[in-house]
């Protein structure tokens, strides 16, 4: 048993991980309060208005989809521990300006525009800087685990903040509880500020600028790179917008109350935190057949969830429907990250943060249109058939990629540098 926690628990042994860890902890929980209240603050705003909740989700991620891959080279080219601290510094300030407005009964909906759009811009940077820390923080042999714990904490938080947030918004009020985000930041950053620079594993310093168009030259001349991420552009494009239907379908269709809602969430994350544990013990590259089945799986289990005939159904289908959404996630990131050449890490991670979060402006509209004209549950129905119709042609391809190198009696040869990976299991 003690073996296994080891194993399973193994990146945290290293001291800057460790520290690391615990303010991410308390910032994702600040930041899944957040998420809750500032949802539940625009649909009090506009009357339950889907399109404004979409608009919402488009402000925060448009940024991601504009700067992301600018903030990878900026991840390559400085350091990372000093950007993550201004990037939550100034993450921080915006949250505490929400939070004084509406303490002032003086918000308004574009303040809340204004906010979303801010930190989509912070965002851009933050998340790929962050996805290359990681790697500095503990080698390539713990990054399976390392990333599989950072997905395992992150939602840690999404349970533990959506059902804190639905009863301090009982409690206290909308204000509080954005003010409790803002400090939250405050963690983060006297964590990174506490992390030891020598004991980090950083590369050589690229002898040259690092620039955007050599990390997309890179991943077109990687196959095996190509399609996880060409599967991930499209889950995510249909089947991620869970900020937008998640909300709408506790308050339009159970007519649920705050605390009910934080309930649906959590219950949500309770099962993207199982995945996230049970991805600890990989210590090799995935196989493209593993990414293609969790999306597959994902696909008709959100399909599922949007047909749910009652609100307990909703929570039990949820649960597996955050399984397999991070499951997905991991499985993807593996395949991406440790397939990746260190020298271009920060700008592929980049590409993998802008396809999975740049596509959600576009998605979160159409979702929101759908949903204000055909219903709530049709967003979920929508996006779980397109993840299941994207997992159908990428498994067609790579089954018809394998026939092609078995015509022509030539074996696949492994790309430079790329880890072994697990046994295929489809």
């Amino acid at each position: 048993m003690t073996k296994l926690l080891t194993h399973a628990f193994g990146s945290l042994s290293v001291r800057n991980f460790r520290l690391f860890a615990t303010g991410q902890v308390v910032s994702a929980a600040g930041t899944w309060m957040m998420v809750v209240v500032q949802d539940w603050l625009v649909l009090g705003l506009t009357g339950n208005s889907g399109p404004a909740l979409g608009a919402v989700t488009a402000f925060q991620f448009t940024p991601v989809l504009l700067l992301t891959l600018h903030g990878g080279r900026l991840a390559d080219r400085h350091d990372k521990r000093l950007l993550l601290t201004v990037a939550n510094l100034v993450a921080g300030v915006l949250a505490l300006a929400l939070s004084l407005l509406v303490f002032a009964h003086e918000v308004r909906l574009w303040h809340v525009y204004g906010l979303a759009l801010g930190l989509g811009v912070v965002n851009a940077v933050e998340v790929p800087t962050r996805l290359a820390f990681v790697s500095e923080m503990v080698g390539a042999d713990l990054l399976p685990n390392a990333s599989a714990l950072s997905a395992a904490y992150f939602s840690t938080a999404r349970v533990v903040g959506p059902a804190l947030a639905g009863l301090l918004l009982s409690a206290v009020g909308t204000g509080w509880v954005m003010l409790l985000n803002a400090l939250s930041y405050l963690a983060t950053v006297s964590t990174l500020r506490m992390i030891r620079p020598a004991e980090l594993r950083r590369g050589p310093r690229p002898v040259s600028r690092p620039r955007v168009r050599d990390g997309l030259r890179y991943v077109l001349g990687r196959r095996d790179l190509v399609l996880p991420l060409a599967l991930v552009a499209v889950v995510g494009l249909f089947g991620m917008n869970f900020q937008l239907t998640l909300p709408l379908l506790a308050k339009t269709v159970f007519h649920a109350d705050a605390a009910s809602f934080g309930l649906l969430s959590s219950t949500f994350a309770a099962g993207s935190l199982v995945a996230a544990l049970a991805t600890t013990g990989r210590r090799r590259r995935p196989p493209g057949s593993l990414v293609i089945g969790s999306a597959l799986a994902f696909g008709g289990l959100e399909s599922l969830a949007g047909l749910a005939p009652s609100f307990a159904a909703a929570m039990v289908l949820l649960f597996f429907v955050g399984f397999t959404a991070i499951h997905f996630a991991q499985a993807a990131n593996h395949r991406i990250q440790l397939g990746s050449d260190p020298r271009y890490r920060g700008r592929v991670m980049a590409l993998y943060t802008l396809i999975l979060q740049g596509s959600t402006p576009l998605g979160a509209l159409a979702v929101g249109w759908l949903a204000q004209h055909q219903g709530a549950r049709s967003g979920l129905v929508l996006g779980g058939l397109g993840s299941l119709a994207a997992g159908a042609c990428a498994l067609a391809y790579e089954r018809r990629d394998r026939g092609g190198h078995r015509t022509d009696g030539r074996q696949p040869t492994a790309e430079p540098g790329t880890p072994g990976e697990e046994p295929a299991l489809l």
